[in-house]
């Protein structure tokens, strides 16, 4: 007979929701506060996250604190199936606050670990849970009884820190993985501002320094224009898309296995993470035709840490959809290199753009009629577009054999979670 039992959120946790907003008020003391989007991408909240600064009336400090030990969820999302992502406190960081739109839950640690309580929050069966009790229209949001009435698988508590010591090696792992495709990244930028500065001349050679001329928002070199994404989509299909709203792509859509649905999460800078996927019906997904994705199509995360993130459709994803939170740009490759756009946006004139437009509301991000007005650096020659293409191709690989790496530690850890967070039998 096995030993775990169950139990409600509501008795493991205290649970808080916090209503301490992004402001400075006349009076209040000075805090770091942790926003949804740090909660939002981040396994684990530590002190070198770049907290934002804000300010809290006494009373407030005292109820939404962040401690060691502590989880935050996110209640609130535009889609029912983003919805109660958690994150845990793993170190004592000093003055940081709980900020709106999350639930603070202070974890009773003599009958459940927090790091094995945040990694149950994440488990497929929290997250259907969670979308199933979202209430909403435009904006869905969790409920303080949905939250707490959450049933909680418990291991005896020696196995819960066991489990949370192999997960958070797992994790350790892929934080090492991403800070080395985070360097590679590093040296492709510093490749990428000599190529969107000088250009290649036609044997493959970068222009002298001093041939180029200053534009608005950078340097554009010598035979090249200013341009729009309307020169290179395609007239085939729509040439910029957000993926289905509301009614279109609800929760009661998906199912265990079909036609995968691309999310936020999965579009990240320059790769798809084709993990965590949800899938819909072959009927359902005939109903979505105009969101399918093919290879080539450059997809945006209109939300998230880094406003604008980008990534091109490999074959991997061709014929999958696309939700809300991602818009699909059709390019035409008779037009262009997608290599060369991909990296266009990823560029200094451009990201200097959506640094200038981007939103400024609870979670920042960038929206179609943005990309329409964005202006894109492009050679008159679509061959030099080609050997540009080419020469970022060389160091992505680099960073593909990092990449698959990762893939293949998030398979173990997707694994590993479905075993160990499980009952048995």
């Amino acid at each position: 007979m096995s030993d775990w039992t169950h139990a409600k959120l509501s008795e493991l946790a205290d649970i808080r929701f916090s209503n301490v907003d992004k402001k400075i008020g006349a009076g209040e003391a000075r805090i770091r506060l942790c926003n949804y989007m740090d909660v939002y991408g981040n396994d684990y909240i530590t002190a070198d996250l770049p907290f934002m600064e804000a300010s809290a009336t006494p009373s407030e400090i005292e109820r939404f604190k962040v401690e060691e030990g502590d989880v935050m969820l996110t209640k609130d999302s535009e889609t029912p199936d983003d919805i109660g992502i958690s994150a845990v406190v793993t170190e004592p960081i000093e003055s940081l606050v709980c900020g709106y739109h999350l639930a603070l839950l202070k974890p009773d640690k003599a009958r459940i670990d927090p790091i094995y309580l945040s990694k149950q929050l994440r488990t497929s069966a929290s997250v259907r849970y969670f979308g199933q009790r979202a209430n909403g229209s435009t904006r869905y949001g969790l409920s303080s009884a949905a939250i707490a009435n959450l049933e909680v698988p418990l291991a005896p508590l020696p196995q819960q820190r066991r489990i949370a010591e192999i997960l958070g090696t797992v994790d350790g792992a892929i934080e090492q993985t991403e800070a080395l495709i985070a360097k590679q990244q590093q040296v492709k930028a510093g490749l990428m501002h000599d190529l969107f500065t000088r250009g290649l001349t036609s044997d493959g050679q970068l222009r002298p320094r001093g041939s180029e001329r200053k534009e608005k928002f950078g340097w554009l070199p010598q035979g090249w224009r200013i341009g729009s994404l309307s020169d290179v989509t395609s007239t085939a299909r729509q040439p910029i898309l957000t993926g289905p709203f509301g009614a279109d792509l609800g929760n009661d859509d998906f199912v265990e296995e079909g036609v995968p649905v691309l999310r936020i999460g999965n579009v990240q800078t320059g790769r798809i993470d084709v993990f965590d996927l949800l899938f819909v019906t072959p009927a359902k997904a005939a109903l979505l035709e105009r969101y399918r994705i093919r290879t080539g199509d450059l997809l945006f995360a209109r939300q998230g840490a880094t406003t604008g993130r980008n990534a091109l459709a490999s074959k991997e994803v061709d014929g999958w959809l696309i939700n809300y939170h991602i818009i699909r740009v059709a390019l035409d490759h008779s037009l262009c290199a997608p290599i060369f756009i991909e990296a266009a946006f990823n560029g200094e004139m451009v990201l200097r753009q959506i640094e200038r437009d981007k939103g400024r509301g609870t979670r920042e991000g960038i929206n179609s009629e943005q990309l329409r007005s964005l202006e894109l650096p492009l050679p008159r020659d679509r061959d030099e577009q080609i050997r540009i293409a080419d020469r970022l191709l060389a160091q992505q690989r680099a960073i593909a054999a990092e990449t698959a790496h990762l893939a293949k530690l998030r398979q173990l850890k997707q694994g590993l979670m479905q075993a160990l967070l499980t009952p048995p039998a």
